[in-house]
């Protein structure tokens, strides 16, 4: 039976996120107009939508009562 690889995260997954939507823009503005381009754009903005997302999943507002 094989083991599972398994590794923990040195940064946050909003951290990542955002690392990435960064990434994909700057490598979609040196593309010219093309579908790719257009993909990498809708990505980023994913991303970054996941990243709100996980801010405010976080937020001291959403917290259980205790």
């Amino acid at each position: 039976m094989q083991k599972r690889r398994r590794f923990e995260q040195t940064k946050t997954l909003r951290d990542r996120l955002i690392s990435y939507a960064r990434q994909a823009r700057e490598y979609a503005a040196a593309l010219p107009p093309c579908p790719r381009k257009e993909d990498l754009l809708r990505k980023a903005r994913q991303a970054d939508t996941a990243a709100h997302l996980d801010e405010w999943l976080s937020s001291p507002g959403l917290q259980p009562p205790r």
